[in-house]
């Protein structure tokens, strides 16, 4: 007579309490009777691989629990069971995929019990001395065959990073428009940029230009500014917030006449810059600020046919800014040029004010018909409607 799901249950509980007891023998027996009938849930085939460990019996537990991960493959116990069945017989590689997936299929720790809390911890701890074990051995032998982290290419390096879970992958995310078949750069090289030579060479005046305009009382205005006209979910709190200001020399494609007037000299280091040209859109040229303890959330840009450039110059340590996985701090005259698509934020732990030069440029790898056909995709957008352009369909 097969065992109701009734008396599989009764069976499995019986199990349970022989296991308790050190009974192993007796709960493989209730056990087998419980899963016999083909009712039973993985749990009960958990409680038979259980009683099967006890008795030394691993090709019972090892069929145990496979059935166990067939009926439920996110049944925890029965995961962490078959991860320590493996470190035991020295396959480190199935012990360490185990592991990993115990902590890829655990809740927050306040929702588990004590024992599967304390099995998570140690299977993280598991999953960091084979993640560091295998990392050591690849290296090891790869710079037998030649690589050197220092000298061989970056990008094989940043490959291996990735692969080895020290580095998450950061790909462009545009909010409003995407162009395909760009790289995945982060920072670019500066070399690719040789007019940057002549901005940073105007640094000194630059920033007497810069010092000018911090006299005057409120000179910039919140970074992000709200639109009544559109939607705007601020979960971030930086909307008119004064933390993150700028100071327009161009807004949204259009010279700022007053503000460009004080600023000859930045505009003119500036001849030579592929500026991002979108009617009503860009380019953006500003004295960007951040105040002292402020931090700007991550967060990623609009479109990735440009590419946003910042010459340091107030900087007062204790400022970073981290594009991907990439993290670098400012050095006063120091251009750097980055794809603001690529998820990224910013942050001034000093007690000073943190200010950078910020434009915007084409991406190098568009070509001139490229950009004009992106230019008159978005003034063809911003007809549909009476309303100001905004980066948004």
């Amino acid at each position: 007579m097969q065992p109701t799901p009734e008396n599989a249950q009764a069976l499995a509980r019986a199990g349970q309490d022989a296991l308790r007891r050190g009974d192993a023998s007796g709960a493989r027996e209730l056990f087998s009777r419980a899963v016999a009938g083909g009712r039973a849930d993985s749990n009960a085939w958990f409680g038979l691989a259980m009683a099967c460990r006890a008795l030394n019996d691993d090709s019972g537990k090892v069929a145990a629990l496979d059935r166990a991960l067939e009926i439920d493959p996110r049944n925890m116990r029965a995961l962490m069971l078959k991860a320590d069945h493996f470190a035991n017989s020295g396959d480190n590689r199935a012990a360490a995929s185990f592991y990993r997936m115990v902590l890829r299929v655990a809740p927050p720790p306040a929702q588990l019990p004590p024992d599967l809390a304390q099995d998570v911890r140690r299977a993280q701890a598991m999953s960091d001395q084979y993640a560091g074990e295998y990392a050591s051995f690849l290296r090891e032998h790869l710079s037998k065959k030649g690589f050197d982290e220092k000298h061989s290419s970056s990008r094989f390096t940043q490959s291996l990073d990735l692969m080895l879970g020290k580095k998450r992958l950061y790909l462009q995310e545009p909010r409003v428009y995407y162009f395909p078949e760009l790289p995945q750069i982060q920072f670019y090289d500066r070399k690719t940029f040789p007019w940057l030579d002549a901005v940073e060479a105007a640094t000194a005046d630059i920033r007497v230009e810069l010092l000018e305009v911090l006299k005057i009382g409120n000179a910039f205005s919140p970074y992000v500014e709200s639109n009544s006209a559109r939607p705007m979910l601020d979960d971030h709190g930086m909307a008119g917030n004064p933390n993150w200001g700028a100071f327009y020399l161009h807004k949204d494609g259009m010279i700022v006449t007053e503000n460009a007037a004080r600023c000859p000299n930045t505009l003119a280091a500036l001849k030579d810059a592929p500026l991002a040209n979108i009617k009503h859109r860009t380019p953006s040229i500003m004295f960007s600020m951040l105040r002292p303890g402020a931090r700007i959330p991550s967060h990623n840009g609009f479109i990735n046919a440009r590419l946003i450039c910042h010459l340091p110059l107030i900087v007062p340590g204790k400022c970073g800014f981290r594009v991907g996985n990439d993290v670098r701090e400012w050095e006063e005259g120091k251009a750097w040029v980055f794809d603001d698509t690529v998820q990224h934020e910013a942050w001034n732990d000093s007690d000073k004010i943190r200010v950078i030069l910020l434009f915007d440029i084409w991406r190098p790898e568009l070509s001139e018909e490229e950009r004009s056909l992106v230019s008159a995709m978005f003034e063809v957008i911003d007809s549909y409607g009476q309303k100001q352009p905004a980066w948004e369909m």
